[in-house]
């Protein structure tokens, strides 16, 4: 009981469910925070170290990324304890089960994640009925397949242009964590002019000045390879990678990953957010103070969302491409806007700019007792 209050503010969190089913091996997380927009929206994790206030601070992401995006929907995150690679009979029965423990909270609506896909969540819309980033062939926009989140990350990354000075025709990018996000922003990002001079997964790392060829480190990742696994380039352990200078630094991997004991080695002039809460509040600061310009993470990363939200209302691809598109540049354009103004960092101007959103919502619906 004191553990879920511990997080508890004036937004939420509505409900913390805990799930535990020893016979069928299943430990999993629920946080719904906000459903003041209407139902919550949140991925499905699945990582073996994942915990309750991580699950907590996904989840308000959710809640000010919807808010921003504008959204009819609040923010939620589930987490599954587990290893992401485990065979797929094993992992489908996990998944399965997941979606029967949380089929009675309908004000949740699962999405696709780090660790799950577009067939998770076709497993959990056949047990319950409800999930976002389904498979085309079941009337689904596979956000994980079109690169929702990448192509977002890049509107956020022009948008930011003239308040940054780095042009994406010619700039260097690095991507922290070449996954479903990384690999579709190198790939929107290099179409903009962009050269991406690092990267790194779970193995290793791999920069070159020069650039590094994509076309190869798609065929390492289609084998179930590794980016370390690249012959061309100089290799490195995945954490010195924040360190390479560059124009654009991506994280697009698990959180906190740009803390205050390893901000000082970064030598780049945007940070722009792929993944969820990449950087401690710390950190924060110090990329403030050194005049890095780090875009929020739930104000560029929210196209795969935005897609769910199209997804449900039967939209189309190009629907959902043209929504992320409008507002993740309107959204980036006035964050940045609000931080020069008032001469804040933009986490602090998107946090105010959404809260106040999920706030009217509060009001506007009278959900309060």
């Amino acid at each position: 009981m004191e553990e879920a209050f511990r997080f508890a503010d004036q937004l939420g969190p509505e409900k913390i469910v805990h799930i535990h089913e020893p016979r069928l091996g299943l430990r999993a997380i629920v946080v719904v925070d906000n459903t003041a927009a209407g139902p919550a929206i949140g991925g499905t994790r699945m990582a073996p170290d994942v915990s309750t206030q991580e699950c907590f601070r996904l989840a308000r992401a959710m809640t000010l990324k919807n808010a921003a995006a504008s959204l009819a929907h609040g923010g939620a995150k589930s987490v599954i304890f587990g290893n992401p690679g485990m065979p797929k009979a094993e992992k489908e029965r996990l998944v399965r089960a997941f979606a029967a423990a949380i089929r009675n909270l309908k004000e949740y609506i699962p999405g696709p994640d780090m660790g799950t896909d577009e067939a998770a969540m076709a497993w959990v819309k056949d047990e319950i009925g409800r999930s976002v980033g389904l498979p085309r062939e079941v009337g689904g926009i596979p956000l994980d397949e079109i690169g929702a989140t990448g192509f977002g990350l890049t509107v956020a990354a022009a948008a930011a242009e003239e308040f940054s000075g780095v042009r994406l025709d010619g700039a260097r990018i690095v991507v922290q964590g070449y996954g479903a996000v990384g690999r579709h922003a190198a790939r929107f990002l290099a179409q903009k002019g962009a050269r991406l001079v690092g990267v790194s997964d779970t193995k290793g790392a791999v920069a070159s000045p020069s650039g590094l060829d994509l076309g190869q480190l798609e065929a390492l990742k289609a084998q179930g390879k590794s980016v370390a696994e690249l012959k061309s380039g100089r290799h490195l352990a995945a954490e010195d990678l924040i360190g390479i200078e560059c124009d654009i630094w991506i994280p697009a991997a698990r959180p906190d990953v740009i803390r205050e004991d390893n901000v000082g080695a970064l030598k780049t002039r945007v940070v722009l957010q792929g993944a969820n809460i990449p950087a401690t509040p710390e950190a924060e600061r110090s990329m403030h103070a050194r005049g890095i310009l780090s875009i929020p993470d739930f104000i560029a990363n929210a196209g795969g969302v935005i897609a769910g939200a199209v997804e449900l209302r039967s939209g189309t691809e190009q629907a959902a491409l043209d929504t992320i598109a409008e507002k993740i540049s309107a959204n980036t354009r006035a964050v940045l806007e609000t931080a020069k103004a008032q001469r804040i960092p933009p986490r602090e101007a998107a946090v105010g700019i959404a809260r106040a959103r999920v706030e009217r919502a509060m009001d506007l619906r009278r959900w309060q007792a």
